[in-house]
C-alpha cells in the first residue's frame, strides 16, 4: 500500500468517525429531550460536566465505552440504541422534518406541569389519530366531559 493511499484511507476512517460520533450524540440528543430531561441533570447522571454533555451531544468529543454504557442506563435505553439507524452517509445524521416536530412537541408536552392537561392533550392526539376510523365519537364525548368539568 502506498503512503499516499494510507493517508486517504486515514482521513476517510476519520471522517466516518466523526460522522459517527455526531450520530451518536443527536440520538444521546434525542433521547434525553424524549425524557424530558436539559443537559445538567443528564451530565450529574454520568459523571461529567453539562458543558462535557453539550460536546458529546454535538459530536466533537468522543463518548468512551464506558461512559455510553453508563449514559444508556441513565437514559433507560441498550448501548445499540445510539447506534440505531448509523449507515456510511452522512445525510443520515439529519433529522426529518417529521423527527424535529415531532421531538419540539415531546420537549413542549413534557413542560406542561399539570398531569390532567397532559393527559386532555393525549385524548386528543388520540382522537384526532382516530379520525375517520369510526372509534373516536366516545372519545370526543369525553373530551367534551372534560373541557366543560374544567
Amino acid at each position: 500500500m502506498t503512503v499516499a493511499k494510507s493517508m486517504t484511507d486515514s482521513r476517510t476512517s476519520l471522517r466516518l468517525a466523526g460522522d459517527i460520533d455526531r450520530h451518536v450524540g443527536a440520538r444521546m440528543r434525542e433521547r434525553r429531550i424524549m425524557l424530558g430531561l436539559t443537559q445538567q441533570p443528564l451530565a450529574a447522571l454520568i459523571g461529567v460536566t453539562y458543558q462535557q454533555a453539550h460536546k458529546y451531544e454535538t459530536g466533537r468529543n468522543r463518548i468512551t465505552a464506558g461512559r455510553l454504557s453508563r449514559l444508556a442506563q441513565a437514559l433507560g435505553v441498550q448501548v445499540g440504541y445510539f447506534y440505531d439507524g448509523l449507515t456510511s452517509t452522512p445525510a443520515a445524521v439529519q433529522a426529518t422534518p417529521q423527527q424535529r416536530q415531532m421531538l419540539e412537541l415531546t420537549r413542549n408536552f413534557m413542560a406542561i406541569s399539570s398531569r390532567k392537561h397532559q393527559e386532555a392533550i393525549g385524548n386528543l392526539a388520540r382522537s384526532l389519530a382516530n379520525r375517520g376510523l369510526g372509534d373516536d365519537l366516545d372519545l370526543d364525548t369525553t373530551i367534551e366531559d372534560e373541557a366543560t368539568a374544567a
